[in-house]
C-alpha cells in the first residue's frame, strides 16, 4: 500500500532551448518522445513516480501556456493537480508554491521534487532510493538531495562534495559547486568525494517551508498566506497576483547552498539529465563510425561522431562531416559543431531578435 503522506512535485515549465529546433516554446522537450517509446519525458517521469506515490498526490508545476499539453498527456490528473505558473520564476518560487499548496492539503506531507526531463535506466534502484529518502526526511528536519556517482569529468552538471557519513548511504553535504571547467571536473572525479547534483530533492513540507522562510524571506513574503487561500478557489487569483513578483532564483542557490541541514543520498541509477543534444548523443545507439541518427533517415559517407535528427520521412545525405549536429524540425534546420552546442541559446536569441517568434 502506498504511503498517503508522500507527495511528488514534477517541474515541467521550462522551454528547453538547448534542444532547439526540436524543443520549441509551444512544444518544449518535456512533452517530446525522444526515444520512440510512445511516452514523452514528462509521461515517463509520471509513470516512474506513480509506482511509489499515490496518483492523487502527484502534482505538475508548469507554465500556464502548457496547461492543455499536460492535460492531454496526463489525463489521469485532476485540474487541481496541475499548478499553472503565470510567469517563469525559476525553481525556488515553483517549489515554494507547491510546498504551501501541499501543506494545506496535508501538514504531515513528505515531498520528492524532480525535473520532468531526466532519464533513469536503473528504475528499481532509483525508486528504492526515493522510498528510503522519503522515510529519512519523514523522521527528521533535514533537506535531502540525490547525488549520482560520476563516470566521467562532466562539465555540464553541478557537483556535491560529501562530508560525514551518517549511515544507510546518507552523507552530510560539505559543498556545492556549479558546472566546473574540465580540469576541475577531473579533480572532482579523481578525488572520490564529489557526486553529480541530480536536482532531485526530498524533504518534509514543513522543513522546506521553514528553510525557505529563513533563507528567502523576500520570496516567501510574496507567497505565504493563510491556510484559507491554498488548496481553495481563492488560490488561483492569489497566485496570479503574487507569483509574477517573486524573485527569479533557483532552489540550489537560494536554499540548498546556504542551509546547514542539507544531506545527500548517493546512488548510481543510470541517471542522465537530458539537457543537451550532447547528452542525447551519449545515450543513443551509434553506428560503426559513432554516428547517431534520431528519427528520419541518413546516409553518411566518410563521416563520424555526428548526431542527425530529422522529421520522419526525411533523408539526410552527408559526406565528410565529423563531430556535427544536424537537426531539422518544422521550419528550422540547424547545423553546428557538436561541441559548440552551448551556443544554441545564442542562435535562439538571434533568431528571435532578427526574425521574430515564428522560428522559436
Amino acid at each position: 500500500m502506498l504511503n498517503k503522506d508522500n507527495y511528488c512535485v514534477i517541474m515541467g515549465g521550462g522551454i528547453g532551448s538547448r534542444f532547439w529546433p526540436f524543443s520549441r516554446k509551444t512544444l518544449p522537450k518535456q512533452f517530446l518522445d525522444f526515444f520512440g517509446t510512445g511516452r514523452s519525458l514528462l509521461q515517463q517521469t509520471f509513470d516512474r513516480f506513480s509506482k511509489i506515490i499515490p496518483t492523487e498526490n502527484i502534482f505538475i508545476v508548469t507554465n500556464v501556456i502548457y496547461a492543455d499539453l499536460v492535460k492531454e498527456q496526463l489525463p489521469e490528473l485532476t485540474e487541481g493537480q496541475i499548478l499553472l505558473e503565470p510567469a517563469r520564476r525559476n525553481t525556488a518560487p515553483c517549489i515554494a508554491w507547491a510546498s504551501y499548496h501541499i501543506r494545506a492539503l496535508n501538514p504531515k506531507a513528505n515531498m520528492v521534487v524532480a525535473p520532468s526531463d531526466h532519464l533513469i535506466l536503473k528504475e528499481g534502484e532509483f525508486l528504492e532510493a526515493i522510498k528510503n529518502g522519503l522515510n529519512f526526511v519523514a523522521h527528521s528536519s533535514q533537506l535531502l538531495t540525490l547525488g549520482i556517482k560520476p563516470n566521467r569529468p562532466e562539465t555540464g552538471y553541478g557537483y556535491i562534495q560529501i562530508d560525514d557519513h551518517i549511515g544507510n548511504n546518507f552523507y552530510k553535504v560539505k559543498t556545492f559547486t556549479e558546472k566546473p571547467e574540465l580540469e576541475l571536473a577531473k579533480v572532482f572525479v579523481d578525488s572520490g568525494e564529489f557526486y553529480w547534483n541530480s536536482g532531485i530533492f526530498m524533504w518534509n513540507v514543513n522543513s522546506i517551508i521553514k528553510a525557505s522562510e529563513e533563507l528567502l524571506p523576500e520570496l516567501t513574503a510574496k507567497l505565504a498566506a493563510s491556510e484559507e487561500v491554498y488548496a481553495t478557489p481563492a488560490e488561483k487569483a492569489f497566485i496570479e497576483e503574487h507569483f509574477p513578483t517573486c524573485p527569479n532564483v533557483s532552489i540550489d542557490f537560494g536554499v540548498m547552498e546556504k542551509a546547514d541541514n542539507v544531506f545527500v543520498a548517493l546512488g548510481d541509477f543510470g541517471w542522465s539529465d537530458l539537457g543537451t543534444w550532447g547528452s542525447l548523443y551519449d545515450l543513443s545507439d551509434k553506428d560503426t563510425d559513432s554516428n547517431v541518427t534520431l528519427k528520419g533517415d541518413s546516409l553518411l559517407y566518410n563521416s563520424k561522431n555526428n548526431i542527425v535528427a530529422l522529421p520522419e520521412g526525411k533523408l539526410a545525405v552527408i559526406e565528410g562531416l565529423e563531430g556535427f549536429l544536424v537537426a531539422e524540425a518544422n521550419n528550422v534546420l540547424l547545423i553546428c559543431p557538436k561541441d559548440e552546442e552551448h551556443s544554441i541559446r545564442k542562435y535562439v536569441n538571434d533568431a528571435q531578435i532578427k526574425l521574430g517568434e515564428e522560428f522559436i
